[in-house]
């Protein structure tokens, strides 16, 4: 009889199955690169763009940008009568600007990857599909009218297909039945002709001789 495992060995079991699913190992690398990419996003706006957009400012305002740009609501000032940052209590509208520059940063990033890969899918689905613009649209067509799934609707499409096909191969059988009946009769007629064409030629030589 098998002895089955115990409770620490299944749990280490499940473990092993878990962490090693190609979803989750995917996710590991996303969140990897995700904190490389943060990382670059970050120094992008801290060391290039925010020093760029602080020079513009005090270049308009006169003064130092958004890194003195503070609105207080407790000033705390030091023995030497300079305000003491780290016990007042106030906006820092520069930290806020930064934040919202990571943000769209990270964004138009992810849109661009996300648009890519949506390309790069519905390009591959179509292929697989191996289907033109116009069959797309009958078979949007038919998910509408027959209120459908995608699935669904592929199958009654590929259906519809196979019955016209059908339909076309019977008229074609027909046809050439039609043909070849039209044929025999023409091809029997001619050879009655050509029997009474024998036999006039046959009486009038018996009335010669």
């Amino acid at each position: 009889m098998e002895k089955k495992p115990g409770p620490i060995r299944r749990f280490f079991g499940e473990f092993k199955k878990f962490i090693t699913r190609g979803n989750v190992l995917d996710m590991a690398v996303g969140v990897i690169v995700g904190g490389a990419f943060t990382a670059i996003v970050t120094a992008l706006s801290n060391n290039i763009l925010r020093p760029l957009i602080n020079y513009v400012l005090m270049l308009m305002m006169g003064e130092g940008g958004l890194e003195e740009a503070f609105t207080f609501l407790d000033k705390q000032y030091d023995e030497t009568g300079a305000i003491n940052l780290e016990t007042s209590i106030y906006i820092d509208w520069g930290a806020f600007v930064s934040a919202i520059i990571n943000f769209l940063l990270i964004a138009f990033v992810l849109f661009m990857i996300v648009r890519a890969i949506n390309r790069v899918a519905k390009a591959k689905e179509e292929a697989l599909e191996g289907i033109n613009g116009d069959e797309r649209k009958i078979i949007k067509q038919i998910r509408k009218e027959e209120k459908v799934s995608k699935d669904t609707a592929h199958a009654i499409y590929a259906q519809r297909l196979l019955e016209a096909k059908e339909a076309k191969e019977e008229a074609e059988r027909l046809a050439a039945e039609k043909a070849a009946e039209e044929a025999r009769i023409a091809e029997e007629k001619a050879t009655a002709n050509t029997r009474l064409l024998e036999e006039i030629r046959d009486l009038l030589k018996g009335k010669q001789a």
